[in-house]
């Protein structure tokens, strides 16, 4: 979600009447988690004004508030930095909130540093500290630390920084949360005046070397049971990370296990999905059914075959969306999406891009939006521009509906091993195709500029499942949210457009408004093998993919039941649906044709608005747009025409 301009400004000034405070931390610290539990993970996410960096407002929930009998106190969660000199729109975002953006007052900052990562964390808190501002420090994966068998000297850390307040906080069960909001509360208002940093790289190596230096000498980390920490060392987090890691990202295997926990992936959104997709189909075929039934006349089929249709053609696919969140959450909370990046820095940058691209690029799977958005922490320009380029390409969640569709109508149920297999081979073509144009773009575009990537690689962790599960539910949620008002728009004209107009003489049939579009453009799309209402469809989705399937059960008439065999009543429809001249539509060639088109058109509208935003102009969301359009047709039309030469 965005919010604009103004609504910021309103929302910023009223703020400044609220006990406010900024979470500032690196990547993987720990930071958001910091932020769900202190928000229970409801809470907004706006733009930044003049930019396309989001940050997430949140106040405290209700019954921590109830339970410490604390004040309303309000969280601003920044984007993730590894420096207070500011680099990336990233940076720059949090260093201007950190300088009071539209007068934004608060009374502290809280950074968040990864305990078991101080030796470049502490760099920041340090920054932050000299910055003249109040300063709360909270230590993150104190969990971890105690699997080792050690304490954490926080008096040598409040003396180092210069501040009273440093808090351990484990982010798996909430120790040191109530802490937390107990020194928040007793936090004095203030004023914070922030003095901007500016420091060399030469500058920033010492500190580094001051802050080594400090953790050295002054026994930062304290054994507690130093006889027994040498029995536990093989069990330690750390050993049992680096044992992992050996596999993980090995030079050879690391690649092998990624390919096949993707396959897994990829083919368990399929195969997982498969019941609840039943599910919710029979009971809208039930609803179908029931509306007909109980509302009389032309209402009745607008209800049944045009509105419950055009749902039925998203909601179905729900179940494959949140798997999909589902997966990616988990990739992320185990720390395992971190070591990816790091894995593949080397092979993308011999097509141009870099480990910094992989995180964008995999959240292109589940909206093209968000992940072109995510391009600003790529330093480098040329890398920054060729990634933004590459994301449509990738399958996002809209496009589910599409090949769940279109598979369904190739391998009945009983092969789901096979579907999965073909769901996979279309999430690793999206990557082969934005290889290729990435390695293209990397030769057109020009640039000295070189990324570097740096990245914590935290501990592995086990995922807080009850967060991931409740953000992959708000997120398919807000999927719905998006599509639907889209769906149901289109639904409307088009369920109008293939009922009307009606002949005044039943011996004298007339051809609806949309049959006399679809044969109008059907010369465009015969070359495709398809025909004038599979055009119309395929025209629809360009307002948003996802209406594709909703568009064809209107062009089609799709009704509540199915065949024999107990078949969708889609793809029952879609098999008896032929040309004027008796020739099925729906071959094997077609529908491969369509997939091909699906995989690389780019079709969205939004996608399109935001490129435009974030490349900086119509030139290269112009080339994207018709580029991929352009090819996306001309390779689904050679394959369509190869198939029919074979007969097949």
């Amino acid at each position: 979600m965005s919010g604009n301009i103004n609504t910021i400004e309103t929302g910023a000034k009223m703020m400044n009447d609220q006990k406010n405070f900024l979470l500032v931390g690196s990547p993987n610290s720990g930071k958001t988690t910091l932020y769900n539990w202190l928000t229970g993970a409801k809470t907004k996410t706006v733009n930044y004004p003049g930019a396309t960096v989001e940050y997430s407002i949140g106040v405290i929930q209700k019954s921590l508030a109830q339970s410490m009998k604390s004040q309303e106190l309000h969280f601003v969660d920044t984007p993730g930095v590894y420096s207070l000199d500011a680099q990336t729109a990233d940076e720059k975002v949090t260093v201007n909130l950190l300088s009071g953006y539209q007068d934004l007052n608060y009374e502290a900052v809280i950074v968040v540093i990864d305990a078991t990562q101080m030796n470049r964390q502490l760099l920041l808190a340090k920054q932050v500290t000299e910055s003249k501002v109040k300063t709360i420090v909270v230590l993150t994966m104190s969990d971890l630390i105690e699997k080792q068998k050690q304490r954490i000297n926080l008096d040598e850390i409040k003396k180092f920084l210069n501040i009273s307040d440093v808090i351990l906080f484990d982010g798996i069960l909430g120790r040191g949360l109530e802490q937390i909001v107990l020194t928040l509360n007793q936090s004095e208002s203030l004023k914070n005046k922030y003095t901007q940093l500016k420091l060399s790289e030469s500058e920033k190596v010492q500190e580094l070397k001051i802050i080594a230096q400090f953790l050295k000498e002054k026994a930062f980390y304290e054994n507690l049971e130093k006889e027994e920490k040498k029995h536990q060392q093989n069990q330690s987090q750390i050993d049992l990370t680096l044992k992992i890691d050996r596999y993980l990202l090995h030079p050879i295997f690391g690649y092998v296990f990624f390919f096949v926990f993707m396959t897994l992936f990829f083919s368990s959104i399929y195969w997982m999905s498969a019941p609840l997709m039943d599910l919710v189909e029979s009971a809208l075929v039930f609803l179908a059914d029931l509306s007909k039934q109980y509302i009389p006349g032309l209402w009745g089929e607008f209800v049944g075959d045009g509105l419950i249709a055009a749902i039925t053609g998203v909601v179905i696919f729900i179940p494959q969306i949140f798997i999909l969140f589902l997966g990616i959450g988990l990739f992320e909370n185990s720390g395992y999406l971190a070591r990816v990046a790091a894995l593949i820095d080397g092979p993308l940058k011999k097509v141009g891009l870099g480990g910094r691209s992989f995180v964008p690029m995999l959240s292109g799977f589940a909206c093209a939006v968000p992940a072109l958005m995510a391009t600003r922490n790529i330093t480098s320009t040329k890398e920054r521009l060729i990634a933004q380029m590459v994301i449509p390409f990738m399958s996002c969640s809209a496009r589910l509906p599409v090949y769940g569709l279109m598979i369904g109508f190739l391998f009945k149920e009983e092969n789901v091993l096979m579907a999965g297999l073909i769901m996979t081979t279309l999430y690793f073509s999206s990557l082969v195709v934005g290889a290729v144009a990435s390695a293209v773009l990397s030769k057109i575009i020009e640039s000295r500029q070189t990324s570097r990537l740096l990245m914590d690689l935290p501990y592995y962790r086990r995922p807080r499942l009850k967060t991931i599960l409740l953000q992959s539910v708000d997120k398919s949620i807000s999927f719905v949210k998006r599509a639907g008002p889209v769906i149901m728009t289109l639904a409307i004209v088009l369920w109008f457009a293939t009922q009307f107009p009606k002949s005044e003489n039943p011996d004298v049939p007339v051809q609806s408004y949309a049959m006399q579009v679809a044969n109008a453009i059907e010369p465009v799309f015969k070359p495709m093998g398809l025909d004038g209402r599979v055009g119309f469809a395929l025209l629809a989705s360009f307002a948003a993919r996802e209406v594709f399937v909703s568009s064809l059960a209107i062009s089609f008439n799709v009704d509540q039941g199915g065949d024999e065999e107990n078949q969708s009543p889609i793809i029952d429809r879609m098999h008896q649906a032929t040309f004027a001249d008796g020739t099925p539509i729906f071959t094997l060639g077609s529908v491969i044709g369509i997939l091909i088109f699906f995989l690389i058109a780019t079709q969205c509208l939004s996608t399109v608005g935001v490129l435009k935003k974030e490349s900086g102009g119509w030139k290269w969301t112009l080339i994207q747009l018709f580029g991929s359009n352009i090819l996306a047709y001309s390779l689904a039309v050679i394959v369509v025409q190869i198939f029919k030469y074979l007969n097949l």
